[in-house]
């Protein structure tokens, strides 16, 4: 690749009339979104850990009885296994409720807010970052990959 033909992807590329200030706004827009991603798939191992751990505790109670302990294996059974995690909902019903009221209209307005103010380009923000940092020329600063994407 020449060092001419070593240009970012036109899909990151600023459109004409998108002010400086926009493109940070948005970025700042996206970085939530970011992070609204990162706190999903922690609540996702929250959701998978908590049912990984009620599998187990069944398990628990099973070797208790078996150890000759019922009165324990009955206790836990009855107050801890299956038990709801928040006021009648297990975690698949925070996960789902997350997503209905919280995710998917961050998402929606993060996606409209670049659609209506950038023409949908993504990453705007970090693409100029990037061509303002690297080196023109070095292998290994190129912007993009040899095959153009």
């Amino acid at each position: 690749m020449t060092i001419d033909e070593d240009r970012p992807d036109p899909g990151h590329l600023r459109p004409p009339g998108v002010d400086d200030a926009t493109v940070e706004a948005l970025g700042a827009v996206t970085k939530a979104l970011e992070t609204v991603e990162r706190a999903r798939g922690h609540l996702y191992a929250f959701h998978q850990l908590t049912g990984t751990a009620d599998l187990e505790l069944g398990r628990a109670v099973d070797l208790l009885r078996d150890a000759g302990h019922t009165g324990w294996a009955d206790r836990i059974d009855r107050e801890l296994v299956g038990r709801n995690v928040l006021e009648g909902r297990w975690t698949f019903q925070i996960v789902e409720e997350y997503d209905a009221e919280f995710y998917r209209p961050y998402r929606e307005l993060e996606r409209g807010a670049r659609d209506e103010l950038a023409q949908g380009r993504d990453h705007l923000y970090e693409a100029e970052m990037k061509e303002r940092r690297r080196t023109p020329g070095h292998p290994r600063h190129t912007a993009r990959p040899a095959d153009g994407r």
